[in-house]
């Protein structure tokens, strides 16, 4: 297996790159909203169907259909948190976070009424990996993964340089003095959740294409992003591509010395590492 090391550094690279995309919407919500808001999960899966509607549905292309993965979860974030998850935030964050877990529950049937528990794939060409020293790799991973670190970039300058970036950054830092500089936190929460869901729908259809989806898609992935946030820092954007990276590599890693089916243990394992010896995760500043 040893001899396969270079083909799982770059799997595991790859991966860690879908991963770091819903990793950063879950950790910005978090930062702001002060609670872990695990509706992502039902959350990727419409990012992943809405971009099947529109990939299959529609015809559109793969880079097209992500403008749907990220606008239709986005939408539906904003509505489900109104309605569901905001009138509870004053019973504190443990309230909120179960009520998100049944939140993810409800949508998650939702889409299996409309969608059926079958499994789905992407519209895409039939064509060969490529292979370089020995590493074979698809053409598709290579777009996945450019996809994701453009979405990163648009990301970190949106946050450093836009008025709306700005306000989240002052809210998540400090939510009573950001609203004596005249900052609406109630505004800048709506527009996280908005910008976050949007996010965890993009990685939702990123994490489905080359695969297949079905209702658990999100479910099956809200281990990996949790670990990621957590390792990385909670609250800390940086924090969540270097987690998502680490359990991104780790769990191909993994494969050298575990059965695949065992791979998913990483991020828990991750999980206790990093509350054990740095609870504040890699990058993180504040206690949790």
């Amino acid at each position: 297996m040893i001899d396969l090391l270079p083909q799982f550094l770059v799997n595991g690279i790859v991966m860690g790159t879908l991963l770091a995309i819903p990793a950063i919407g879950f950790t910005a919500m978090f930062a702001v909203l002060r609670f872990p808001n695990f509706s992502v999960a039902s959350h990727a899966t419409i990012g992943a169907f809405a971009g099947f509607a529109a990939n299959v549905g529609l015809g559109l292309p793969i880079e097209l259909s992500l403008v749907a993965a990220f606008i239709v979860p986005a939408i539906i974030g904003v509505a489900s948190d109104e309605v569901a998850l905001r009138p509870l935030r004053k019973h504190g964050a443990l309230t909120t976070a179960i009520a998100s877990i049944a939140l993810t529950i409800v949508l998650e049937n939702a889409v299996r009424f409309f969608y059926g528990n079958d499994l789905r794939g992407y519209d895409l060409p039939l064509v060969r990996d490529w292979r370089i020293l020995g590493v074979r790799i698809g053409p598709q991973q290579v777009e996945n993964f450019l996809l994701a670190v453009a979405i990163m970039v648009a990301v970190f300058l949106a946050l450093r340089y836009t008025r709306v970036g700005k306000s989240m950054r002052a809210v998540a830092d400090n939510p009573a003095l950001a609203e004596l500089k005249g900052i609406d936190p109630i505004l800048v929460g709506r527009l996280t959740v908005f910008f976050g869901m949007g996010l965890v729908g993009t990685g939702g259809m990123l994490l489905g294409v080359g695969t297949s989806i079905d209702p658990l898609t999100g479910f099956r992935f809200i281990l990996p992003i949790f670990a990621a946030a957590v390792v990385g820092g909670l609250g800390s954007i940086p924090g969540a591509v270097l987690g998502a990276m680490v359990v991104g590599i780790g769990e191909e890693l993994s494969l050298i010395v575990l059965s695949p089916s065992y791979r998913s243990a990483v991020g828990f394992f991750a999980i206790v590492l990093v509350l054990t010896f740095r609870p504040r995760g890699l990058l993180g500043e504040r206690e949790y």
